[in-house]
């Protein structure tokens, strides 16, 4: 017994499973990268505190003092000086931590 009942539904299905089978390949690549992308990031948590750390604290207000007042040495990197840096730079992070709560909750609807 036949589970198509005509050549038409059969085509339909194949076209169908075509389709699934490239949102399947789509959807397994992209979790695979998002899966690498958040070890990559628990990795850096630790970065991520010592700015958190480090950002308003005594040592970084006398830091960015020394930096206003040119005693550091004029080749050293100072992005973490810049009040609008990294100040964006936490805020993003926050930003990016709610839409990662949000893709969480979607996820485990189902």
């Amino acid at each position: 017994m036949a589970v198509y009942k005509d050549s038409r539904e059969l085509d339909s299905a194949v076209k169908r499973i075509r389709k699934m089978e490239k949102s399947f390949d789509r959807a397994r690549a992209a979790q695979s990268r998002l899966s690498k992308a958040a070890e990559s990031f628990m990795k850096a948590k630790e970065d991520l505190e010592a700015l958190r750390g480090y950002y308003g604290s005594e040592d970084w207000k006398k830091d960015f003092q020394a930096d206003e007042a040119s005693e550091l040495p004029a080749e050293l990197r100072r992005g973490v000086l810049s009040e609008d840096g990294i100040w964006d730079f936490l805020e993003e992070n926050r930003e990016l931590a709610e839409t990662m709560k949000k893709l969480a909750r979607e996820l485990s609807k189902k």
